[in-house]
């Protein structure tokens, strides 16, 4: 670990790259890994045009910078960007985190072992042997799949309103599990686990799945947060499950981004119960 007097002269230099961007927690979070970790980092935002996110990125990694978070709407052209792709970043079509090492620009995906480690680690719940149903097909759902599968849940469903893309989702993750696919209206069973990672959330509507899904005990989860539980989450409790938002899962994720770049994990807890804080102080 880096002591004050091994700093080097200049702070390493990091951003989070995004369209918009300045709502982006991701200065504070990191900021306090920082702190934690006694690294000597400076990390910011860094808005990029829509039709200028490699230029940004080029020009970011000419200046000095060591490595980007990417967020919306240029996780697809990071991916394109990068030179060498991590698996979970190939599983997954998309990069969220990029990390600069001469001519080398390496691409990851840190959303989904971020997930897993918010509900194993935070929310103490097992995925070895359980049920788990996923909802949605897009990049969200893409993201966290391999990983989710990584942990040998006896089953792992996806449901989307349009079952194609459903298919297609579960044919690419098949050989690492036991995946199939199924439309919202057509569900059936119960489950340990229900993941919603569809934008359902952002427009305050529910998936249109039936509320038998929810086993005894299980667990849902929205990988959307809010300072107020989503009407998902409300649905959920109203059917006997537990709730958990996304909070813990951009926390985790970004603890990941972290240690790739420095070689340091950093704990978790205080981050998250000071954002939980300031966001119930907004509600």
């Amino acid at each position: 670990m880096n002591t004050a007097s091994s700093f080097p002269a200049v702070p390493e230099r990091y951003v989070v790259i995004g369209n918009p961007v300045a709502h982006s927690k991701s200065p504070f979070i990191h900021g306090s890994f920082a702190r934690e970790t006694a690294q000597h980092i400076d990390y910011r935002h860094l808005l990029a045009p829509l039709d200028g996110f490699a230029d940004a990125v080029h020009a970011f990694r000419e200046a000095g910078g060591k490595g980007a978070n990417v967020t919306v709407p240029f996780k697809l052209e990071a991916f394109a960007l990068a030179t060498e792709l991590t698996p979970r970043a190939q599983a997954a079509g998309a990069v969220n985190t990029l990390k600069f090492d001469g001519s080398r620009m390496l691409g990851d995906n840190t959303d989904g072992v971020g997930l897993v480690a918010d509900i194993m680690r935070n929310a103490s719940c097992s995925l070895a042997g359980k049920r788990v149903l996923l909802l949605g097909a897009g990049g969200a759902a893409r993201g966290v799949l391999l990983p989710l599968l990584m942990e040998s849940p006896a089953q792992l469903v996806i449901a989307n309103r349009t079952l194609a893309r459903a298919e297609e989702l579960a044919a690419q993750a098949r050989r690492h599990g036991h995946v199939s696919a199924c439309e919202f209206s057509l569900l059936d069973g119960r489950f340990d686990l229900v993941i919603n990672a569809t934008s359902a959330s952002i427009n305050d509507e529910v998936p249109p799945i039936p509320a038998g899904v929810f086993a005894g005990g299980s667990l849902a989860y929205d990988m959307m947060y809010g300072s107020r539980p989503t009407v998902f989450l409300h649905f959920a409790a109203q059917h006997g499950a537990q709730t958990r938002d996304g909070l813990g899962m951009l926390v985790e994720q970004a603890a990941e981004a972290f240690h790739l770049w420095r070689g340091v994990r950093p704990d978790t807890q205080a981050v998250f119960a000071e954002l939980r804080r300031a966001m119930e102080q907004q509600a």
